[in-house]
């Protein structure tokens, strides 16, 4: 079947715009992106990206990470058509902007999240996504006799690599609340930690850039130790108070401004109502609510959201992405009225309410 009447040589210099492709060609493309994955993944396990900032030669590439030399070759010569390395004419591979975002020594890393998309145990849920199309249940659940929480705490290698991915994922989105929300009208602002998913970042970012606020950091006790080093090291010490505590529980009181990232997503809606509640007895009248969460568009538009919705599918039961319209029910089922919602340069928006 003929797809197209240009010559080879003129379709190579000038390729198709994905809109001008045949459907076939755009499916098939579609189909093969799980290769392209886990070529990415397998690139960061190696750590090929720390090792090109310099360019090298295939043969020094190979001979450090210690693989087969044309292998990995046929490997980059794939990655690099997708302007993650690049070739030249010498033979010397080459980081781009993509690629360096597989190094490891940078602030928004992107290898462990690399890394975690090609384990083992990623690649099995997503192989399992018939049961959970067809039951609703959990693969992950199904295929591992357990919940994925079980399976976190029992594989350390595991569970190091999920928080690594979460943080990383989640530092651009830290970025991108700070650039597109004015923080100084409030006085005590409240991060709710995320549990593995909670550094203590961002609430250190706002204070540094709004010296007269006081912050409160709450979390697992695991996970405030970390974070009281970060607030020791950024000389916050003396404007941020450490709480331990469970969001199912009770939330610390009296702040006019409360932050919950990538929590509420985890839950089925009579869970989450029933964190948010606790923050509605705890927020200030006059305060605000702030959930950084991924916002489903409407329509065929395309969404990561969309995607990962299936993957919380897959992965623990009751997770769920919404729509503005399922977060507007949700905050009104806990005493609370959606005023706005903020897109940023990143898969997360900011859903800011207030109490009713």
């Amino acid at each position: 079947m003929v797809l197209s009447q240009q010559k080879p040589q003129d379709a190579a210099k000038n390729p198709p715009a994905p809109q001008q492709m045949p459907p076939q060609v755009r499916i098939l493309q579609m189909m093969n992106a799980y290769r392209l994955a886990q070529s990415i993944s397998v690139a960061a396990k190696l750590g090929i990206a720390d090792l090109l900032t310099q360019p090298q030669s295939i043969t020094a590439l190979a001979q450090a990470t210690a693989t087969h030399e044309q292998s990995l070759y046929r490997l980059l010569r794939v990655l690099a058509s997708f302007d993650i390395f690049t070739e030249d004419e010498n033979g010397l591979f080459h980081l781009t902007p993509r690629g360096a975002l597989l190094q490891s020594n940078i602030s928004n890393s992107l290898r462990d999240y690399a890394i975690v998309v090609g384990e083992k145990w990623h690649w099995r849920m997503w192989g399992g996504i018939l049961h959970s199309i067809k039951t609703g249940e959990p693969a992950f659940d199904h295929l591992f006799g357990m919940e994925f929480q079980e399976y976190y705490q029992q594989n350390p290698e595991v569970a190091k690599n999920f928080d690594g991915a979460m943080v990383s994922a989640l530092a651009m989105t830290d970025v991108a609340i700070l650039a597109n929300y004015d923080f100084t009208a409030f006085e005590r602002v409240v991060d709710i930690g995320t549990g593995s998913q909670g550094d203590g970042k961002l609430i250190a970012s706002i204070l540094k850039n709004n010296p007269s606020q006081q912050g409160v950091y709450f979390d697992t006790p695991t996970r405030i130790e970390q974070v009281k080093r970060l607030i020791e090291v950024t000389e916050l010490s003396d404007r941020t108070q450490l709480v331990t505590g469970d969001v199912f529980q009770s939330f610390p009181p009296g702040g006019d401004l409360y932050i919950i990232k990538n929590l509420i997503h985890d839950y089925d809606d009579d869970r989450a109502i029933a964190i948010l509640k606790n923050c509605r007895q705890a927020i200030a009248t006059h305060g605000k609510l702030l959930l950084i969460e991924m916002v489903i568009p409407p329509g065929n538009e395309p969404s990561l959201g969309k995607i990962l919705d299936v993957e919380a599918l897959l992965m623990s039961r009751g997770a769920i992405e919404r729509t503005q319209e399922q977060y507007q029910q949700l905050l009104a089922a806990a005493g609370f009225q959606l005023t706005n919602i903020i897109s940023s340069r990143s898969p997360m928006s900011i859903i800011e309410s207030i109490p009713t």
